[in-house]
């Protein structure tokens, strides 16, 4: 073994608190808590900013798909049922949904606001699992004509429930003498839908296709196709795929480039939380350094014994910097423990803490999300519990190797 028996119970007898080293024990004991702490601290933060990411795009690309076929030019696609034929037939595509969408202001007795239409069939609908997965209402076989389906937070927003009526104006209305008039009709509200995504829940009104092509005077064009892929599919090479069919009157772009300010931020702030948690660690490192030295100090004498009996300067230096590995080890350890069993069981502890407190601490309204996501990547927390026992062994080299270096002359010269 690199640490004999000898060196091993002088390591633990000196970490041990005694009356005239209390002081340097305190200083072990902040030292392991800190690194705990900081190690606890990485894992929890890089699991949640994981969940959220992965939960995030998972809901985006549940509604909006993987890629888009867009005009090239103007607000519509012509031809789109052909082109969705012939997308289709793309290696990887799993599946292209027409969509007409538009901004109108929704109204009720209650209230109003402004939200997004979307226009889709109702098989389409029904094949979309973030959608079908918590919806309530009337059966799907309803939706043509002057229905509606709402997310449920716009719902309850505007105090409507299915069967009730709601009014939908648009500003693209009939061009009269007089100016535009916009265009303005009402409609039955035949479900409601929960995707767990604020921005959906809350501004969304899907409506029938054929019906929203009336509504938004598309004629027998859509605002654009949207396409889902396998989940092992290639992106590239579908985008490819795509482009080649799609036509010289339509542009073909994918999620990264539709989304790619947002989750380039994401991305950002994360690595930047990594760096500034790992600080947290760096600081409990020096705080190691410092109780050692002081132990150094402190034993002095007993380290002049020692090599006055034959104990080598190796010798020295590996029990004290078995002292600080000691701490280093156990603080990581611990800490691994407490960040995963917090990321494993944060919406309860959440939920917890909201009910102590009395706040909403996770504001869907702010994050999206109406829930709080935890992603644990091992890759991660590997490299995190390496990085905190190479600060750990990096903080005890200084101190063990002064330990080595004691006189025992001087050491023992006035006592």
């Amino acid at each position: 073994m690199i640490f004999s028996k000898t060196e091993r119970r002088l390591s633990y007898r000196y970490l041990r608190s005694r009356k005239q080293t209390g002081f340097v024990s305190v200083i072990a004991g902040f030292s392991f808590l800190g690194i705990m702490l900081g190690v606890a601290t990485l894992i929890i933060v890089m699991s949640v900013m994981n969940g959220f990411k992965e939960e995030l795009l998972g809901r985006v690309l549940g509604i909006n798909g993987q890629m888009g076929v867009y005009p090239a030019w103007g607000d519509t696609l012509a031809d789109f049922e052909k082109k969705k034929t012939d997308v289709l037939a793309v290696a990887g595509v799993s599946a292209v949904i027409p969509v007409v969408d538009g901004q109108v202001m929704a109204s009720s007795e209650n209230s109003s606001s402004g939200v997004m239409v979307r226009g889709m069939r109702a098989d389409d609908f029904k094949n979309r699992d973030i959608l079908m997965d918590k919806y309530r209402g009337a059966d799907l076989a309803e939706f043509d004509g002057n229905t509606v389906i709402l997310g449920y937070r716009l719902a309850s927003k505007m105090a409507v429930r299915t069967g009730d009526t709601i009014t939908l104006v648009s500003p693209k209305g009939n061009i009269t003498a007089f100016g535009t008039i916009p265009k303005m009709k009402s409609y039955r509200v035949l479900g409601v839908f929960n995707t767990g995504m604020f921005e959906y829940d809350g501004n969304f009104v899907f409506m029938p296709l054929s019906e929203a092509q009336k509504f938004f005077m598309t004629k027998d064009r859509v605002s654009h196709l949207e396409i889902f892929t396998h989940k092992n599919a290639d992106i590239e090479t579908v985008l490819k795929g795509v482009f080649d069919v799609a036509g010289e009157d339509a542009q073909v772009y994918d999620w990264r480039y539709t989304n790619q300010a947002f989750f380039n931020a994401i991305e950002v702030e994360r690595n930047v939380m990594f760096l500034i948690l790992t600080l947290i660690i760096v600081v409990a490192a020096f705080n190691m350094i410092s109780g050692l030295i002081m132990l150094v100090k402190d034993k002095g004498k007993d380290i002049a014994i020692l090599r006055t009996m034959g104990m080598t300067k190796g010798a020295v230096q590996r029990v004290f910097l078995m002292a600080g590995l000691i701490i280093g080890f156990a603080g990581t350890f611990a800490g691994l423990i407490l960040g995963l069993l917090f990321s494993y069981n944060i919406d309860a502890i959440k939920e917890w803490l909201e009910g102590l407190s009395g706040r909403e601490l996770f504001s869907a309204e702010i994050y999206f999300l109406s829930h709080l996501p935890a992603k644990v990547d091992l890759t991660e927390v590997v490299v995190v519990v390496v990085m905190s026992l190479v600060l750990s062994l990096l903080a005890t080299l200084y101190p063990s190797w002064k330990a080595s270096r004691t006189d025992p002359v001087e050491a023992l010269r006035y006592e």
